[in-house]
């Protein structure tokens, strides 16, 4: 599978709330499920009024449909080309 950063643009997206954050996280879950297809949530980061994500499926079209099914915006979906840090400097 391929992974991809999205960038979701969502108003007050740092105030959402911790159960906030819980129910988007189930809607996201039911969804992935729903798609019937490989794909992976890894993890996504709260900064400002953006949402960022990483997930990994075979590619964008199924990115996108993840969006629309969960009602979710995908403003930008990039394919991740590399992943370092500290770990693989030598």
């Amino acid at each position: 599978m391929t992974r991809f950063l999205i960038e979701r643009e969502i108003p007050g997206a740092s105030e959402l709330t911790e159960q906030q954050l819980a129910e988007i996280s189930c809607k996201s879950n039911a969804t992935v499920a729903s798609l019937g297809v490989p794909y992976r949530w890894i993890t996504s980061y709260v900064a400002g009024d953006k949402v960022y994500c990483i997930h990994e499926a075979e590619d964008e079209e199924t990115i996108r449909e993840h969006a629309r099914r969960g009602g979710f915006p995908a403003d930008v979906v990039s394919v991740v080309a590399a992943e370092f840090g500290p770990h693989t400097a030598r």
